[in-house]
């Protein structure tokens, strides 16, 4: 069992779990972040219900994949009432995640990433459309800068071609990178986080890994940093 899957099976006080925490090695190439994430291999976002006494849990688990904010608005519907969204995805579709997160914020739910859990790049946005938004001792929120160079093997063909379909291909991603920056930008605002988040944090991190030297693509915020740019807003 690894360090993060074991926070998940135990009951740990406060202090406990940052001695945990303090235990679990770092990712040598990011060293904000735990070598080990636990965002959910799924494909496909799944949700499920999970009941207890006092609250009616729904758990999105997963890739963000083009019809995830579909399947959300029906999981809504099909468990309503929800009393909180749980998050654990490596995030996908930065455009439904944001889509997603609107959904959320319009249903008035709050969101939550649990101890052990870790919410990365499109799932960000999902998880900032909660009104009240929780990051437990040992939750990760891990942020990138977005590229759209997803299928980068595909690039390097068009751009292999000619000087000419290069500049295309440059073209056509700068001026989506632009779209998406404004989106962004725009969807903090609506939420009530720090717009700093992106200029401070999210931007400053490369997009892709370097031949030498530094090689870090992602950064964990800390409890503290969540608070500070208002991406925590509740205990």
């Amino acid at each position: 069992m690894s360090a993060l899957a074991l926070l998940m099976a135990v009951s740990l006080t406060a202090t406990e779990v940052e001695t945990a925490i303090a235990a679990i090695p770092p990712d040598p190439d990011n060293p904000s972040c735990p070598r080990t994430l636990n965002w959910s291999t799924y494909r496909e976002m799944r949700f499920t219900l999970e009941k207890t006494e006092a609250r009616r849990i729904l758990k999105a688990e997963g890739r963000i994949d083009a019809d995830a904010a579909t399947r959300l608005q029906q999981a809504l519907k099909d468990n309503n009432p929800v009393d909180e969204i749980w998050l654990r995805s490596p995030g996908g579709d930065a455009r439904v995640g944001n889509e997603a997160g609107a959904m959320i914020r319009k249903a008035g739910i709050p969101t939550r990433i649990p101890q052990g859990w870790a919410c990365f790049s499109a799932c960000n946005f999902m998880f900032m459309g909660g009104p009240i938004r929780f990051v437990d001792d040992g939750g990760i929120f891990a942020v990138h800068m977005f590229t759209h160079l997803s299928d980068k093997e595909a690039v390097h063909a068009e751009v292999a071609q000619s000087a000419d379909k290069a500049a295309q291909v440059i073209g056509d991603v700068e001026q989506d990178s632009a779209m998406l920056a404004s989106e962004d930008n725009d969807f903090l605002i609506k939420m009530g986080v720090s717009r700093k988040l992106l200029t401070e944090v999210m931007y400053k991190q490369k997009a892709v890994a370097a031949g030498d030297g530094d090689k870090s693509t992602r950064r964990c915020l800390t409890l503290m940093e969540a608070v500070k740019y208002n991406v925590a807003n509740a205990q």
